[in-house]
């Protein structure tokens, strides 16, 4: 088992070098911003479009379909079970009223129906026996204990496209952004902010080392997996209470290990002189726009055009 590969949610991929690489980070920002933020209070023709041109973005960088399939199988199934869960499931509450008057307070009794005077003459039609004048219907599917209606197919569209756009954006966006790329085009954002007093390059250097100890993770926690493997521990003779000392003994293990990790890269940085950020400032990446970030951005400003537009409730 190797998380590396067989687990790459969130981490970058080198190769193959597609378009959406060369992109700006700070372009590519703000269509993450925008992804994340039209859906709401969106209509369900709007979310619907954004998984397409996602799903269109996703074919467009010519990436391995074995690639899509490790990072966003789990996602794409996680995301059907979630719509026929809610699809499925009781749209609201059965909330019973209770009238504050008397129930029989004021009855209003019909005349009883009269016999018609002649053959020509027919009964009055009641309200059951009305033509419906749409066929509209709430209720759209009713067998045994299913029971899907327009309100829980509406909740199961929003919900399901809601949760595919955020995961399948922000991890396209990891897919094809170096961790130096996105510190880089942070710290440029966030640069209108040192004027309030923000520590700007601290944040900015806190969340480029947090981008590149995930790796660190995933491999401790693979050798220690693989230590447990070998060992060929019989579970079934440890039993329950048995099994969960193991797994809190591995645990404790891990979290030992990240921390010997932790303090090995503050001794690297210290031994290397390094004292504040503000100081020792580091360039990974130099931010250059091209004419694929101008056809980007054209197509940020219609994309919330749209949005006003047609994606309103």
């Amino acid at each position: 088992m190797d998380l590396l590969r067989s687990l790459p949610i969130g981490l970058y991929l080198e190769q193959p070098v597609s378009w959406l690489h060369r992109v700006d980070p700070r372009v590519k920002s703000a269509w993450l911003v925008s992804f994340l933020l039209t859906p709401v209070a969106a209509n369900l023709v709007w979310r619907s479009s954004l998984v397409l041109v996602l799903l269109l973005l996703m074919v467009s960088t010519l990436i391995p379909f074995r690639v899509w399939w490790r990072q966003m199988g789990l996602v794409l199934g996680f995301g059907l079970l979630l719509f026929f869960v809610t699809l499925v499931a009781p749209d609201g509450l059965n909330v019973r009223h209770q009238p504050r008057q008397p129930a029989h307070e004021l009855t209003i009794t019909q005349p009883p129906a009269t016999q018609p005077s002649s053959l020509g003459e027919t009964l009055a039609p009641t309200l059951e026996n009305l033509p419906q004048p749409t066929d509209y219907q709430f209720v759209l599917f009713d067998q045994g204990i299913v029971r899907v209606t327009r309100r829980s197919l509406t909740l199961a569209i929003r919900l399901a496209t809601l949760v595919f756009t955020l995961l399948v954006s922000t991890n396209l966006f990891l897919l094809t952004t170096a961790p130096e790329e996105i510190t880089a085009g942070l710290d440029h954002l966030l640069q209108p902010l040192r004027r309030f007093g923000v520590p700007v390059t601290e944040i900015v250097l806190t969340l480029t080392l947090s981008l590149r100890f995930i790796p660190l993770v995933l491999e401790e926690v693979q050798n220690l997996v693989r230590s447990v493997r070998t060992r060929a521990i019989n579970w079934k003779k440890l039993g329950f209470r048995g099994s969960s000392q193991v797994w809190l003994v591995v645990a404790e293990r891990m979290v030992d290990n990240l921390l010997l990790r932790a303090e090995q890269i503050a001794s690297a940085m210290q031994v290397r002189g390094f004292t504040s950020p503000n100081q020792h400032r580091v360039r990974w990446h130099q931010l250059r726009l091209r004419w694929v970030d101008a056809v980007a951005l054209l197509g940020l400003v219609a994309f919330w055009g749209a949005r006003t537009v047609w994606g309103g409730m």
